[in-house]
């Protein structure tokens, strides 16, 4: 029983040029999800060395209005 439920899944084509459409498939996919990984890592890099400025301006002004009360 559980080898025919695997069977509805499984698909082994005798004829191995049938895995080539996948394999262009899961390769242009693959490259996709490399290339967004990338984008959003750079994104990120960016916004934390935004957040770092910001930060020290915030010292900085907190530091010279600090003396003032």
């Amino acid at each position: 029983m559980l080898s025919f439920i695997l069977g509805l899944f499984l698909y082994f084509p005798e004829d191995k040029s049938e895995y080539i459409p996948a394999a262009i498939s899961f390769s242009i996919f693959f490259i996709m999800a490399v290339i967004v990984m990338r984008l959003i890592m750079r994104a990120s890099k960016k916004e934390l060395l935004k957040e770092k400025e910001a930060e020290e301006r915030m010292k900085k002004w907190n530091e010279e209005n600090s003396g003032d009360k």
